[in-house]
């Protein structure tokens, strides 16, 4: 079995105030010790709101996360106020399977006049499991903007499927160096929080289907409860943030060889560590 967690930490702030990255650590290893967990939210010498300090969270994770390789996608850096360092913000992915290759896309941003708004991306990760490996992206999609958030899923189809494509047709490679063959399987999970709802434009076109044989994402979730509605990864304990109560903005889209093997998607409501809820994919590793 492989597992992957998604949480957006909001930089380690729980619903009391109180910013603890151990405590996002003590939940994710409650969840099961996952083989591959995606955060986002996660910064890098930046003063979080509410603390009122600047801290390595990266550094941090690494060290309550032995075992783990930490790969920073980094959104943002710009230069900090006086002498501070230059501060980042993004997202985090762990794993303790073996890296193939790792990636970082820009997500694109169109002009919107007068909207709050600040750059994305997604980092892609291939690792070793059970079963070959497995392209795992990671991302956090414009909450404000839906012009963003349309362009974006779009982008995000577009690597999918350009990946898949040239997995399916084999360029010329080198034995060895820039030019050698980097893995990057058709099989893919694709997480994170994606400020999208069930139902919504942004939901529809990122599972609609794709031009002859190329394969597309599907709703883990779905695949795994189709009898019941997605459980709620937001606005659990946080009202204040979000007065219209819980709902689901985080997925799990998986494609390939991932959706044919997904076994369960769980959600912790009972944490109140963040704004957001943790969720975990398990993938069963057939040979």
């Amino acid at each position: 079995m492989t597992s992957v967690a998604s949480w957006n930490i909001q930089n380690g702030k729980g619903a009391d105030g109180v910013v603890s990255l151990p405590r996002i650590a003590e939940v994710i290893t409650r969840m099961g010790e996952p083989d591959v967990i995606c955060l986002q939210e996660v910064s890098r010498h930046l003063p979080v709101s509410g603390a009122g300090f600047a801290v390595d969270q990266i550094a941090e994770l690494a060290d309550l996360f032995p075992g783990y390789e930490v790969i920073f996608g980094v959104a943002i850096e710009a230069a900090g106020e006086g002498s501070a360092p230059r501060w980042q913000y993004g997202n985090a992915t762990l794993t303790r399977l073996p890296v193939v290759s790792v990636f970082h896309h820009a997500l694109p941003q169109p002009p919107h006049a007068g909207v709050r708004q600040m750059p994305r991306q997604v980092s892609e990760v291939t690792v070793a499991t059970g079963n070959g490996s497995l392209r795992v992206m990671n991302t956090h999609l414009e909450y404000h903007s839906l012009r963003q958030r349309l362009a974006q899923v779009a982008r995000l189809r577009e690597l999918h499927l350009q990946a898949a494509a040239i997995a399916h047709n084999r360029p010329d490679y080198d034995d060895t160096g820039s030019y050698s063959c980097l893995d990057r399987p058709e099989s893919c999970v694709l997480c994170g929080d994606f400020n999208i709802e069930v139902g919504s434009p942004e939901y529809t076109a990122m599972l609609a289907p794709a031009e002859g044989e190329a394969v597309c994402f599907r709703d883990a979730w779905q695949i795994a409860h189709a009898d019941r509605p997605h459980e709620p990864t937001c606005g659990v304990h946080d009202t204040v943030q979000w007065p219209q109560g819980a709902h689901c903005r985080d997925f799990f889209f998986v494609a390939g060889a991932a959706a044919r093997a997904v076994e369960d998607v769980c959600v912790d409501t009972e944490t109140d560590a963040s704004d957001h809820q943790p969720l975990m994919l398990s993938i069963v590793d057939t040979p």
